[in-house]
């Protein structure tokens, strides 16, 4: 691996452990002293999860073991959990051969165009991504099998960038193809229907959720901005933008970008749809959106509790909605 020299004439490696370039980032030496903080927090985790996993106990759905996903799965147990948790390896025992015999069957030319199309748009910043070689050909395998399997729901953009950070972290293209579709149809059935209503179902209901918080404390984020700031929130609809076209992409992709975290005098300053979306595009690289211990707590014990119950009741209301227009 690649090293260069930093303005320290320290070492840093060129490509960080998921295979993504450094070498032009701005923020390297921020995300460097983030991380040297966080390194006792994500040690003193993989010490209470190699506890429990070593405990020789059955892994079941309590109380504790969502405290311990909310606080973050080790790397090492990803694939194990990811795969336990999401009903993925139970599928691939049920249904040992069909993933191979997906790759084997006849294929559906426009949807393999299409996928071709989005393999050079995957993570093209990522090394394991820059060539058929890498992760391009099982990358392309995963979602061609996806598509087949699912054919009501065929294949959509922004499912390349879930099976592709799946395949930088389970590195097995059959576990990721059973991972997809339990996502596509136990997790998030609607998510990638033709339609997309469950989508805009979930902006609406992220809209909801945010004026039901706003009140409580203030938070400098581009989405709470819009919502309780009505100078801004007039701004952005005259330059154009519609928080559909920021949203979606976050949704599609299970958030596989950075939420961004930004002021309002530099979206005030934007005068049309270009500057304003290259703004919001350009916030994600902020060092304040690094902090993600922080930021978990905030929500977790700032926010106080928020029922799955009260959830979806809104996100019915929300679909309703949807449907409606």
């Amino acid at each position: 691996m690649d090293e260069i020299h930093n303005s320290d004439n320290t070492l840093r490696s060129r490509v960080d452990g998921y295979g993504f370039d450094r070498s032009d980032d701005q923020h390297a030496e921020a995300i460097d002293k983030f991380m040297a903080s966080y390194l006792s927090i994500l040690a003193r985790r993989a010490s209470r999860w190699n506890n429990l996993l070593s405990s020789g106990e059955r892994i079941s759905k309590n109380r504790k073991l969502k405290r311990f996903c909310r606080k973050g799965i080790p790397n090492e147990h990803r694939k194990t959990m990811w795969m336990l948790l999401s009903g993925a390896e139970e599928k691939r025992k049920a249904n040992p051969r069909t993933y191979r015999l997906l790759l084997d069957s006849q294929k559906d030319e426009r949807v393999v165009e299409t996928i071709a199309l989005d393999l050079h748009r995957t993570f093209p910043e990522n090394i394991f991504f820059s060539s058929e070689d890498g992760l391009q050909r099982p990358l392309r395998n995963v979602l061609v099998a996806a598509s087949l399997y699912n054919p009501d729901k065929g294949y959509s953009q922004g499912l390349n960038f879930i099976a592709g950070l799946l395949l930088l972290i389970v590195k097995d293209e059959e576990n990721v193809f059973w991972l997809m579709d339990s996502l596509m149809n136990n997790i998030l059935p609607d998510f990638y229907s033709p339609g997309m209503e469950a989508v805009r179902a979930e902006q609406e209901l992220l809209g909801e959720i945010i004026r039901s918080v706003s009140s409580l404390f203030k938070i400098e984020s581009t989405m709470l901005l819009i919502w309780k700031d009505r100078e801004l929130h007039d701004h952005i609809q005259e330059v154009g933008v519609q928080w559909c076209l920021v949203g979606t992409k976050w949704f599609m992709c299970l958030f596989a970008d950075v939420l961004p975290t930004e002021n309002k005098e530099r979206l005030m300053a934007c005068n049309n749809f270009q500057e304003m979306v290259a703004e919001i595009q350009e916030v994600i690289k902020n060092p304040k959106s690094l902090n993600c211990h922080k930021l978990m707590k905030h929500c977790f014990k700032k926010l106080g509790s928020f029922p799955t119950t009260r959830i979806e009741k809104m996100r019915q209301e929300c679909l309703m909605r949807v449907g409606e227009q």
